[in-house]
């Protein structure tokens, strides 16, 4: 099955190259949960890299572009967040697969 193609207008040709990419990668993967784990937690830990080395070095140094940049941000699409699966959450959906399939 092959995902259809996100492009946001203002999006980076090689970036959208790339991301193509992840999504062909999670597909071939999607039936096995411990390499889609290890895919997601590479894509975190490139985010948190481009975060912490460029981008935050990277940040308006006054109060005046900084307001700039954050108006900016909300204008086209909000602050980027990688969201982490809470174990807890985890844990309630295997139970729930584990009694529809004792009921099965």
């Amino acid at each position: 099955m092959e995902r259809e193609t996100v492009k946001k207008d203002n999006s980076v040709p090689q970036l959208q190259t790339v991301i193509n990419e992840i999504k062909v990668i999670a597909d071939q993967n999607s039936d096995d949960p411990l390499k889609l784990l290890l895919l997601l937690r590479q894509l975190e830990q490139i985010h948190r890299q481009i975060r912490t080395e460029m981008f935050e070095t990277s940040l308006p140094e006054t109060r005046n572009d900084l307001y700039q940049f954050v108006k900016d941000i909300e204008d086209k699409g909000g602050w980027p967040y990688i969201e982490r699966m809470k174990l807890e959450q985890l844990l309630r959906n295997l139970e729930l697969e584990i009694v529809e399939e004792n009921n099965s």
